[in-house]
């Protein structure tokens, strides 16, 4: 037994003295909180369907207004073609809500699992990036979904007046899934790049001298990320990221003065 307590371990000295299967079981530990915020929220999503499918719907329906001549006899109606697509479909967009409402609860527990290897001055950022992730992944989604009519106005304006658009419920949805996400995911650039600065990775001075490097990627990823490849989501996506970029080198250089580094 000791006579003298021994000095209580840093959080650093505690990182650094966990195991492999510690670090394993700490994430496993983290990823089933993740998961039942999760599926909290999927049942919360679960009721919120009939608004859902009414709110993404709208686009669609301005669509075949402005183009009587592609209107199909069914009208906007959202179709689907085997028995068990209406069930999947549900249950997809029920998981995709759940998510949503579920991602601050899930940036937090990703952000948790990180702390104990930072600094005392980075952990103060834990709420900052908790929220501003939120933020961010929600207006990402709010400019997909203004998006989202001009891109259907491009795409399905290919096929010309002959050809009449009856679009599934499941691809459709698919579709507005994927474009949210994809918005929702390129927003979150600048903390993923504020991050990186803050636990020494770059630097705003690398990102500022590679800027030239950095638009080319932003397009690609852009050009990766939008379900419908056409120009007006990709040049939707591509100048918020670069305008995050520029926030994320100001945001830097602003952390570095702070840190009188």
């Amino acid at each position: 037994m000791r006579l003298i307590p021994g000095r209580r371990r840093s959080d650093e000295e505690r990182v650094a003295a966990m195991t492999i299967v510690e670090h394993l079981t700490e994430l496993r530990r983290r990823v089933i909180l993740a998961l039942w915020a999760v599926a909290a929220g999927a049942i919360i999503g679960w009721f919120l369907w009939d608004p859902f499918i009414e709110l993404i719907r709208e686009p669609f329906c301005d669509f075949l207004r402005d183009h009587p001549e592609q209107a199909p006899a069914s009208g906007c109606t959202l179709t689907f073609l085997g028995p068990f697509d209406g069930f999947t479909v549900r249950m997809k967009t029920t998981l995709f809500l759940g998510l949503a409402i579920a991602l601050p609860v899930v940036m937090y527990q990703l952000w948790a699992f990180i702390v104990p290897g930072l600094t005392a001055k980075e952990k103060r950022w834990t709420i900052p990036f908790v929220v501003a992730s939120f933020l961010l992944f929600l207006c990402g989604a709010v400019l997909a979904y203004f998006v989202l009519p001009k891109s259907l106005d491009f795409l399905l304006g290919f096929a010309g007046e002959a050809i009449v658009p009856t679009l599934t419920v499941d691809r459709y949805v698919g579709f507005v899934t994927l474009l949210t996400l994809a918005f929702g995911i390129s927003f979150l650039f600048p903390v993923v790049l504020v991050f990186l600065e803050l636990v020494g990775v770059v630097s705003p001075r690398t990102l500022g001298r590679y800027r030239r490097y950095a638009i080319l990627v932003i397009s690609l990823i852009a050009a990766i990320l939008t379900p419908g490849q056409d120009v007006v989501s990709m040049l939707a996506m591509m100048l918020p990221m670069y305008l995050f970029y520029e926030a994320a080198i100001i945001i830097g250089r602003s952390v570095k003065r702070d840190a009188g580094t």
